[in-house]
């Protein structure tokens, strides 16, 4: 039974008792969470493709993959478009289709349907599928090579195995060389991670949202953060590890 919380900008949101955590920042809001710091920022640096595969790190209530699909059609921005999630929590899945989504998604009902019986969903120009299971084993076996990555997983003290340096290191191999990934964490050992896996640090800030984190292994037009001075600065903070 998902326990519904009520988010800041009007969105609902669920508290998880195996994590003791919210799906998302009750501050922030949900939907606003969503678009600014996962969704805006990793379309813009994918707006001259016209198709796109996304990772979404983890599924959970399914907000980055519809507002994903929200801000497409709201801007009128067409692309043919892929995305994979792996989701742990297979009675949540079931239960989506129940959830008391915001009306913005409400175009977007019958994925969450299918998602929610059939954990899939397949139009012409979309794929959304949720592979049940763990992510670490999908992302073992995974072909598949993404333009963005939301790394939006349970937080690092709750959920450490989907923030390790072995895990960055498996998500170094399935997004490509000019991919993003965001994520909500700004935790050093967060950036270490993946900075020792290759990938450049960037803040992402704008009015009405905390500041959060973008990382690519291309150069982006963003705040970088200068990571060796960090590590200069912080000697005793190391990247979690496995």
């Amino acid at each position: 039974m998902i326990q519904k919380v009520l988010s800041d900008d009007g969105t609902f949101t669920a508290y998880s008792s195996q994590y003791n955590e919210h799906y998302h920042s009750t501050r922030d809001g949900a939907l606003h969470e969503s678009l600014h710091k996962h969704v805006i920022p990793a379309l813009l640096h994918v707006s001259e493709k016209r198709e796109i595969k996304i990772l979404d790190i983890c599924f959970g209530l399914g907000f980055n993959t519809l507002a994903t699909l929200y801000y497409l059609k709201k801007n009128s921005i067409y692309k043919k478009v892929t995305i994979i999630s792996p989701e742990l929590d297979t009675e949540l899945i079931a239960s989506l289709k129940d959830f008391d989504y915001p009306d913005e998604f409400k175009d977007f009902l019958p994925v969450i349907k299918d998602i929610s019986e059939k954990n899939e969903y397949i139009d012409d120009n979309l794929h959304v599928k949720v592979v049940l299971g763990d992510a670490r084993e999908y992302l073992l076996t995974c072909k598949e090579r993404f333009d963005i990555v939301y790394q939006d997983a349970f937080s690092p003290s709750s959920n450490p195995s989907l923030w390790s340096l072995e895990y960055f290191a498996d998500i170094s191999k399935v997004i490509k060389d000019d991919g993003i990934l965001t994520t909500y964490s700004m935790a050093l050992k967060t950036r270490l991670g993946l900075y020792e896996n290759g990938f450049n640090i960037y803040i992402n800030s704008g009015e009405n949202f905390r500041d959060s984190t973008l990382a690519s292994k291309s150069l982006l037009d963003y705040t970088k953060v200068d990571m060796q001075h960090k590590i200069l600065c912080n000697k005793d903070v190391k990247a979690i590890c496995d």
